[in-house]
């Protein structure tokens, strides 16, 4: 597994060279940026340093979707975003996609959608310390008398840390608003 980068990692795959570029100059202030222009590209790339794909669906030599299943199914660590020129059908529903936009894209667009599936994936991730940390203080309530864990500064910090998590996932929550989100359809 290749470690993370301190700036956040963008794969752009698209096989249109113009559109792929361009893509990279409007995220390689903020980004790191790799291009590739074809799906067998694609997957010979894609590693866990990735948090972001933006996959075009129609390539010539292996589709969108076919590199989607396989970066699936390597469980590789990142989010997807189709960015296409196919309008969409009820088949994305079964795509295991975390966004799909329909080109053309602008600038700010583009923007909006990699910082939305950067959000999406903090979300994530703080939705799964806080399970795990829930599931920990249910066992020391299930477990230990009331008195010990009124006592414990064990408890206490995993409490706070429980509170502190629940607070953040509501601002998640707030700022993703997934209801009120324009996904260019």
């Amino acid at each position: 597994m290749t470690e993370r980068t301190d700036r956040p990692r963008i794969l752009i795959a698209d096989d249109e060279e113009r559109v792929a570029k361009t893509y990279e100059l409007r995220l390689s202030r903020e980004y790191d940026t790799a291009v590739v222009l074809s799906g067998e590209e694609a997957l010979q790339e894609i590693d866990d340093s990735f948090n972001v794909v933006l996959l075009d669906r129609r390539m010539p030599d292996l589709s969108g979707d076919r590199v989607l299943e396989e970066i699936r199914r390597r469980g590789i660590d990142c989010r997807v975003v189709m960015v296409t020129a196919v309008d969409p059908d009820f088949d994305i529903t079964e795509m295991d996609v975390d966004d799909y936009v329909v080109k053309p894209v602008n600038k700010d667009e583009l923007h909006e959608v990699v910082e939305r599936a950067m959000t999406i994936s903090e979300y994530n991730a703080q939705v799964q310390e806080l399970s795990a940390l829930k599931l920990k203080r249910n066992v020391l309530e299930v477990e230990m008398a009331r008195t010990e864990l009124e006592d414990s500064p064990e408890y206490q910090t995993l409490t706070e840390q429980i509170d502190e998590l629940e607070s953040n996932i509501d601002e998640f929550e707030e700022t993703l608003d997934l209801d009120q989100v324009d996904l260019h359809l």
